[in-house]
């Protein structure tokens, strides 16, 4: 197993399809929640990898948390092809990528109703297909969509970024362009990343991974190359004018941080506009991090976790000059995949927490902030026994979730 995360799930064909919508009830499943108070102590319990100290109290295994508002959990639909990533159309529908190549648009009822089809092939092996999605600050005049994916190429794949016009009638994207592709070629099909999030000029930020292998992670520390990076790109694809490496000799000038493992979680955080990012660890060493121009996070020089056979990583540090501390870390390992802030009055307790979506550890982590350090951890929806891939906030105040078997969840106050 080569990473936390990995487990995969089999193509689901569609003849199978008709079989899975009959199996669903003609009303959403409901599952109320509610819970009260505050613990004391952490919510994980399981032993730890290592005996790897923190940097920073606080920075691991925090005092769990109970949500106070009252709360439904509702099933809405279980027929989703391996959704991947999941953004939110000004009308309030979602727009959600799939691992084997198309697109769903899905209302807050769950219903899917449209499907896109005809974008570039992807390659949907190991972690590879398509993968984020997210569109244009100014979608509502230009219908453009942006999103990455796992693109065949010579001597291996890699990550690829392209862009798109939503047609009108939501069936298609037309003039698609690849505007990024993210070298050196590697072949193997582990560790692509990717999130897509805008900044406030409506630039890009992405992020890559660093594909896994013994023979390429050390890439990630190396600014000639742009694999186990935040990127920050022009709609275009070119390198946002004056990056932190811009004037570096050998450089790649769209390089915005680097050092990362497998980020699969992007956001910017509402209330203080900075960009956090949610990574694998390898076995342990899940990490949280607040993302800074120009800043070195470490990997595969610095981790809390350790190899898959339980040797260390490298020289085995977790501190080292000129390398950046996760704001939190895991162990053992939560596989974080996206992320999202919750910005809305509705449950007002959740106001200005990021909620974490878990893989291997099969819940959602809500994390609740002070002054840039996680203050407390809840884990939502664990007795689901789902794999949670994304989440988002709706318009209506309400989180949804993804899941890779192929489920879609409303999280909403009772």
């Amino acid at each position: 197993m080569m990473q936390s995360s990995f487990k995969k799930a089999p193509a689901i064909c569609a003849a199978l399809l008709p079989l899975l919508f009959a199996g669903m009830s003609s009303h959403a499943q409901t599952v109320k929640g509610k819970a009260a108070g505050n613990l004391n102590s952490p919510v994980e319990t399981q032993p730890a990898n290592t005996k790897y100290k923190p940097a920073f109290a606080g920075q691991t295994r925090i005092a769990g948390v109970k949500t106070k508002t009252p709360y439904t959990v509702t099933l809405l639909n279980k027929t989703l092809e391996h959704p991947w990533g999941i953004s939110l159309l000004p009308d309030g529908r979602f727009l959600i990528s799939e691992k084997m190549g198309t697109m769903s648009i899905v209302t807050t009822a769950g219903k899917i109703v449209k499907k896109i089809t005809g974008l570039p092939a992807v390659v949907p092996d190991g972690q590879g297909g398509l993968l984020d999605v997210n569109i244009d600050p100014q979608f509502a005049t230009n219908r453009m969509i942006y999103w990455a994916y796992s693109e065949q190429a010579s001597g291996g794949s890699l990550l690829a970024i392209a862009k798109g016009k939503l047609a009108a009638d939501e069936s298609k994207v037309e003039n698609i362009e690849v505007i990024y592709r993210a070298t050196p070629v590697y072949k193997g099909s582990l560790q692509f990343g990717s999130r897509i999030v805008f900044d406030k000029s409506g630039n890009l930020f992405v992020s890559t991974g660093e594909r896994s292998g013994a023979d390429i992670r050390m890439q990630a520390q190396s600014l000639n190359a742009s694999i186990g990076k935040i990127l920050h790109l022009t709609k275009n694809g070119k390198a946002v004018p004056g990056g932190p490496f811009a004037k570096t000799p050998n450089a790649r000038p769209e390089i915005y941080a680097y050092g990362l493992r497998n980020p699969e979680g992007l956001a910017i955080n509402p209330a203080t506009g900075e960009l956090w990012e949610s990574e694998f660890g390898p076995r342990g060493g899940d990490e949280i991090n607040i993302i800074r121009p120009g800043k070195n996070y470490g990997w595969p020089v610095v981790t809390y976790g350790i190899e898959y056979s339980g040797e260390k990583v490298g020289a085995g540090i977790q501190q080292k000059a000129g390398t950046q501390q996760p704001v939190y870390y895991w162990d053992p390992v939560v596989s974080p995949a996206g992320i999202a802030f919750y910005n809305s009055n509705v449950i007002p307790e959740w106001k200005g927490n990021l909620f974490v979506s878990g893989l291997s550890s099969m819940h959602i982590a809500r994390l609740v902030i002070k002054n840039n350090k996680i203050v407390g951890e809840e884990q939502l929806l664990k007795t689901e026994g789902e794999r949670f891939r994304a989440v988002a906030v709706g318009k209506d105040g309400a989180l949804y979730a993804i899941t890779d078997s192929g489920r879609f969840y409303r999280v909403a106050k009772k």
